[in-house]
């Protein structure tokens, strides 16, 4: 297709040139660390076996053991932990079995921004597809007297190539826009949207035929401030507030008074196929939180929603849920949500044909609660367990409901451990175990990593780690050593890696030795234009996969 980007697999072009030009990089020039840009979103820049790269405009406000969060099944789940940390980007851990892609929305808890005879209120940037509650303060928030046109956003065009000697080449693109524009014209009226679109090489004909193949619109919006308390929504959006629910096709109202927060909502979700509008997935719902900040910087949130989503004027899911955070304690953070579906089917197993039974008793669907206690200013401590059961659109997934009913609970706990005992050196470890009725037995895994952020000659950060893991299928450990550094202050930073993969498979005799390179830079072409390449080589016996993926992104 006219002006893409296309890389074609010659030997010319992989580990033979890659290698030598990142070494001469990264070992000829002085290091001088500098962010490059304020921080306002993460994405999935790069997906390894053992760790996934997030990239943020800056990671000045982002720390070594911080949590990274994910909506998924309209679930605010935790994904990552922070285990390393450059100008702009994350190195962070798997803590579920989230399966990552490249460009994959992930999102920090937002911080409370607090000032002396200031009233706190809630910063919520433009994001897509999902949106995370966290540990925030909204209290009355006053509009301004001199109402003042803003406009930020970005467009970025990305390339992921895959390369083989045992399978053919295959590209992907992908352009996004995303916008927020705050009061347009010096008005009350804002907007916002976050619009992407895919497409594979050789495979238009799949957007031809649905548009909604390629096309995903994750936000677009207008909303309108009637008052100082009291603003609506029309359009797509994920309210901050509803995280759970995921984003809403319709009309969204909320209010405020002293430190509570009410708001309901009616509409439809997207199209659970290809993203599209679908009307016949109406939903409606409300919810009520309660916010409270102390003169110390601690703070508690709390917040509950009723949803009631249907498909075809039948239900289709009912459920509320719980969630809350508390921070007054000093170094002692706590956060648990819990959910409760309300619509549930039980079937009959006496009867000759396939029947069910409706109840509306509440029945827990999703558990998490997580503790961190920071011990000194070195040490920290975080321990948390989850509890999740399949969720069920009992219309949606009629055809497979059995085997979703028959699926079972899948709990797991997690202990980690964060120590500096210097400035340059960062010692961590995280231990998880997992667990349901259907496997053959427990996953357990152990991850320790130690990080010096300044190696005397070549003035780079790096990182050496180790996983083990256990599961009922597979035994496996994994080796890994990384350097990463700005190469020119400001404008070029880089990294590379090496991992020893060694995986031992339960029901066979045979296993798997990998050996992986990894390499990346991200250019600062101009003050709000950056574009970055990641380089990825898998080398196994007699077989190759490489992965390079190239973004540039302009910001306004």
């Amino acid at each position: 297709m006219a002006g893409n980007v296309i890389f074609r697999s010659t030997k010319s072009i992989t580990m033979k040139h890659v290698v030598p030009v990142f070494l001469l990089l990264f070992l000829g020039l002085k290091l001088n660390g500098q962010n490059l840009s304020e921080a306002k979103e993460g994405a999935v820049s790069f997906v390894t076996a053992q760790n996934v790269y997030v990239k943020f405009q800056s990671t000045a406000s982002i720390s070594v053991g911080d949590t990274l969060f994910i909506i998924k099944d309209s679930k605010r789940i935790p994904v990552l932990i922070v285990k390393d940390l450059s100008s702009i980007s994350c190195v962070c851990t798997p803590i579920s079995a989230k399966q990552f892609s490249v460009a994959d929305k992930v999102l920090t808890q937002p911080k409370i921004i607090q000032t002396p005879k200031t009233e706190v209120a809630l910063v919520v940037p433009v994001i897509a597809p999902a949106v995370a509650v966290a540990d925030t303060t909204s209290v009355k928030k006053e509009l301004p007297k001199e109402l003042k046109q803003s406009i930020s956003g970005r467009i970025s065009v990305s390339s992921y190539s895959n390369f083989s000697n045992v399978s053919d080449f295959s590209q992907r693109m992908r352009y996004t826009f995303s916008m927020n524009a705050q009061n347009l014209g010096n008005s009350k009226l804002s907007g916002e949207t976050y619009i992407s679109f895919v497409h594979k090489q050789n495979q238009w004909s799949e957007v031809k035929d649905n548009i909604f193949n390629g096309l995903k619109i994750y936000s677009l919006s207008l909303s309108y401030a009637l008052n100082k308390n009291n603003n609506i929504w029309f359009g797509r959006k994920i309210n901050p507030k509803l995280s759970n629910v995921g984003a809403i096709d319709g009309l969204q109202y909320e209010t405020k008074f002293k430190s509570f927060t009410a708001g309901a909502f009616a509409g439809s979700r997207p199209d659970y196929m290809d993203y599209s509008f679908n009307a016949s997935l109406l939903q409606y719902g409300g919810y009520l939180g309660h916010d409270y900040a102390n003169q110390k910087g601690g703070n508690v949130q709390t917040s509950g929603a009723f949803v009631e989503q249907k498909n075809n004027g039948i239900t289709d899911r009912r459920f509320t849920y719980l969630q809350h955070s508390n921070s007054l304690v000093p170094n002692l953070y706590f956060f648990g949500s819990v959910e409760f579906e309300l619509y549930n089917k039980e079937r009959n197993i006496t009867s000759l044909d396939t029947t069910y039974t409706q109840s509306n008793s509440p029945t827990l669907s999703n558990l998490y609660v997580s503790l961190r206690y920071k011990v000194v200013k070195q040490l920290s401590l975080s321990v948390s367990y989850s509890n999740r059961q399949n969720i069920i659109y009992y219309e949606t997934y009629k055809s497979i409901i059995d085997q979703l009913l028959d699926e079972s609970t899948t709990q797991g706990y997690m202990f980690q451990v964060n120590y500096r005992p210097g400035k340059k050196l960062s010692i961590g470890a995280n231990a998880g175990y997992r667990f349901s009725k259907h496997d053959p037995s427990p996953s357990k895994n152990l991850y320790s990593y130690v990080t010096y952020s300044s190696v005397p000659w070549i003035n780079a950060s790096a990182t050496l780690s180790a996983t083990l893991m256990e599961t009922g299928y597979i035994n496996g450990k994994i080796y890994s050593l990384g350097l990463s550094r700005d190469i020119i202050p400001g404008k070029l930073y880089g990294g590379i890696g090496y991992r020893y993969v060694d995986y031992k498979f339960v029901n066979a005799e045979t296993s798997l030795r990998q050996n992986m390179a990894e390499m990346d830079l991200t250019w600062r072409i101009m003050k709000k234009l950056s574009c970055s390449v990641n380089y990825e080589g898998t080398f196994e016996k007699g077989r190759n996969y490489e992965r390079i993926y190239v973004n540039l992104t302009q910001r306004f």
